[in-house]
């Protein structure tokens, strides 16, 4: 069986060791494990500046480093299996495991606790951190890290907290622009906006959307009249959520924003480009 690139790190110079036995690679290592230091790391199809972006991983996200040159990492995402290049300085040492999560769609790291003071970075929704300590500066509640940085305590939630429906969390996200291969909610793609929703309700997803049509949940013999809130959409390369039978919530390149749309219209919208769906699924 012939393996998936995008989910096993192979190269003809370089392999995980895992595969040893299943590849064929001048040379199989052990990763080395690391976590995402930056905000967003893009995970870009081979280490130069202007490569395609594949994925995206998040503040806090676990890795697997199998080579580093040249100032970027090959890597395997430790979530989603996913294998791609970041960029060195976007990774830290795997030390303290993380705490909280961030469930607001963005929230800003202070400099310190109040929020006016400078702020460090903004985090998207889905980004993990290590809390410290809680403080409170008149009347608002912070969440402070090791750094003596502080985050809007409401804002985060434990790191096992999940939330009941994705597609209140695909919801959310309205408005949040179109950016292929996009994972935060500074800019998503389709199946990253899926990805995001689900693993926000504690379900872990696929990375891009084939794979999401081959295995989420379960597959459904009926037609788009039969179908309710939380079932998944499928084209060829396209994915929506049903915020209920008639409605689909998604991130389109055709608006270039996350949006809702009537079923219908996206039907036929979609058509002449690439068909009819090509199947429903209930995750």
């Amino acid at each position: 069986m012939k393996l998936d690139p995008r989910l096993n790190a192979f190269r003809q110079d370089l392999a995980d060791a895992r595969l040893q036995g299943k590849v064929e690679a001048k040379r199989f290592v052990t990763g080395r494990p690391a976590r995402v230091s930056a905000s967003v790391a893009d995970v870009l199809s081979s280490p130069r500046p202007d490569a395609g972006l594949s994925s995206q991983l998040l503040a806090g996200a676990a890795v697997t480093v199998f080579d580093e040159d040249e100032g970027y990492a090959w890597l395997q995402a430790d979530a989603d299996g996913y294998v791609g290049y970041v960029a060195a300085a976007d990774l830290g040492p795997r030390e303290a495991e993380p705490t909280h999560r961030v469930v607001a769609p963005r929230t800003f790291v202070y400099a310190g606790a109040d929020l006016k003071l400078s702020r460090r970075t903004c985090l998207s929704m889905g980004s993990e951190v290590t809390i410290v300590g809680e403080t409170e500066t008149r009347g608002t509640r912070y969440a402070l890290l090791a750094s003596g940085e502080a985050l809007i305590a409401a804002h985060l939630a434990l790191v096992d907290a999940t939330a009941d429906d994705p597609v209140a969390v695909a919801e959310s996200l309205l408005g949040t622009p179109y950016l292929w291969g996009g994972t935060s909610a500074f800019g998503i793609d389709c199946s990253g906006l899926v990805q995001l929703a689900l693993r926000m309700c504690g379900r872990p997803a696929p990375r891009d959307s084939d794979m999401q049509a081959d295995v989420l949940g379960s597959a459904l013999d009926v037609g788009p009249g039969e179908l309710q809130r939380g079932d998944l959409v499928f084209w060829k390369g396209h994915v929506g959520m049903l915020a209920d039978a008639e409605t689909l919530v998604h991130a389109t390149g055709h608006a270039m924003l996350v949006v809702h749309e009537k079923l219908a219209d996206a039907i036929e919208r979609i058509r002449p480009l690439y068909g009819p769906p090509t199947g429903f699924r209930r995750p």
